[in-house]
């Protein structure tokens, strides 16, 4: 296939090699999280969701927690960093035989929208078409490089602010840095690029003079300028953050769940919401969160890698850790924690409650102040609790126990040894009562102070 011919095939190229020093932080700036996933893995998955099969990120050398969270994507390293178009260099030999186009993108930018991409991918099957470049118009165009498109709506050249005159200055329309190059012609216009400027770097966007100079055109495809911000501050992670948030309500609400308060809800990319779904407010939703439809989730909720069935209501103030599953119609209230439990169907824990390791029956009812003794220091054990048992309140389960179905243990209980089904268990010391004792300690705490 020769370089003008265009290809349905896509790779992508992902540059990651920044150190990210404005993060001040330990961890890769593109490992960084927002809405639970790491930067560069909303990159990738755009990417793939766009059709790209081959992906290659470029990184730093030492860079290796990066290049072990990206299976299946090939790494290249860039030594030293000399600018954009050396790091698309580095890339070039695991890009040995690829037809189609190559996407240019920035481990950096996760806000980037898969669609956006496939239209930027696009834009090379026109005819004559080598280079297709992603602009923006940002509130305040500032420093951005301008894009100065010719009569026919192409792109004829991109001016840094610094060097651009006072009429490109008032264009509107930005470079966001990210492009789709031909494969067949990506290595000859990337060997292309020199270093003839002041930092003595190889620049990306030279490519666009170039690919022009050989009678190729430059196509422009203009993107929302959320998409492309990007990371390189803690503040600017807040702010991806926050417009992440609010893209993924705004698509929970449109299929059928209800906010009551939506900006106080925090969500994760892959947190699962059924139809009539109502969250209310300052609920959280850690990694692996599914909640099925008809479900209440009352405030100041935190749930994360649990399930949550149908018809079932949660909270206020619970806290649902991995390995939790409440069953349909269930209840789990205020101040009930559960790690790795499964509540039966219609069963209740309304209150104050710890269930670790721990399987309820369907109907069985778990009183206030109960706790599953789980852990003794070096293993972690479960409690088996039937249908229809009733546990009274401030009862301990001493672990690995079973709870019969339909039995009853009473308020105040440790239990320590398998309850039959049905069978009543209690577990209390004998009371002791002595009368006018707490007279008498007061008049003596009285005297002892000098107040008598």
């Amino acid at each position: 296939m020769s370089a003008s011919s265009p290809s349905s095939q896509t790779a992508a190229v992902i540059l990651a090699a920044g150190k990210g020093t404005r993060m001040r932080s330990d961890l890769p700036k593109v490992l960084h999280p927002v809405a639970g996933v790491p930067m560069i893995h909303h990159v990738v998955a755009a990417a793939r969701a766009c059709g790209a099969e081959r992906l290659v990120a470029v990184l730093s050398p030492g860079l290796t927690q990066v290049a072990e969270s990206l299976p299946g994507v090939a790494v290249a390293v860039q030594d030293p960093p000399r600018g954009t178009g050396h790091a698309v260099a580095a890339a070039l030999s695991l890009l040995e035989g690829q037809t189609g186009g190559v996407l240019i993108l920035f481990g950096d930018t996760p806000l980037i929208e898969a669609e956006t991409l496939r239209r930027l991918r696009a834009a090379l099957d026109e005819p004559n078409v080598a280079v297709a470049v992603l602009g923006f118009r940002p509130a305040e165009a500032g420093a951005y490089g301008r894009l100065v498109l010719d009569e026919e709506g192409g792109l004829a050249a991109i001016v840094e602010a610094a060097e651009a005159s006072e009429a490109q200055l008032a264009i509107s329309l930005c470079n966001a840095g990210v492009m789709a190059i031909r494969a067949g012609y990506l290595a000859t216009l990337v060997g292309a690029i020199d270093d003839t400027n002041a930092k003595g770097e190889f620049y990306l966007t030279d490519v666009v003079a170039i690919a022009r100079l050989r009678g190729l055109s430059v196509a422009v495809v203009e993107g929302a300028a959320d998409e492309v911000l990007g990371v390189n501050s803690r503040i600017e992670l807040a702010e991806a953050e926050a417009i992440l948030q609010a893209r993924l309500r705004t698509r929970h609400m449109a299929a059928g769940v209800t906010f009551e308060d939506p900006g106080s809800v925090r969500l994760c990319l892959d947190t699962e919401l059924g139809q009539d779904v109502t969250v209310a407010p300052h609920v959280v939703f850690g990694p692996k969160a599914r909640i099925a439809a008809g479900v209440r989730i009352n405030a100041f909720s935190h749930i994360e890698g649990a399930t949550v069935e149908t018809g079932a209501i949660v909270g206020p103030f619970a806290r649902l850790r991995p390995g939790a599953v409440v069953g349909r119609n269930a209840h789990v209230g205020n101040f009930v924690e559960l790690k790795n439990a499964v509540l039966g169907e219609g069963a209740k824990a309304n209150h104050l409650t710890y269930l670790g390791d721990a399987s309820v029956g369907a109907g069985a009812n778990i009183g206030a102040g109960t706790i599953t003794c789980n852990y003794d220091g070096f293993n972690k054990s479960r409690t088996e609790i039937g249908e229809g048992a009733f546990i009274g309140s401030n009862t301990a389960l001493v672990a690995p126990v079973t709870v019969g179905a339909g039995a009853i243990v009473g308020a105040g209980s440790v239990v320590v040894e398998a309850v039959a089904a049905d069978a009543l268990y209690l577990e209390r010391a004998k009371p002791v009562q002595k009368p006018g004792w707490a007279a008498r300690f007061r008049a003596a705490m009285r005297k002892a102070k000098g107040k008598e």
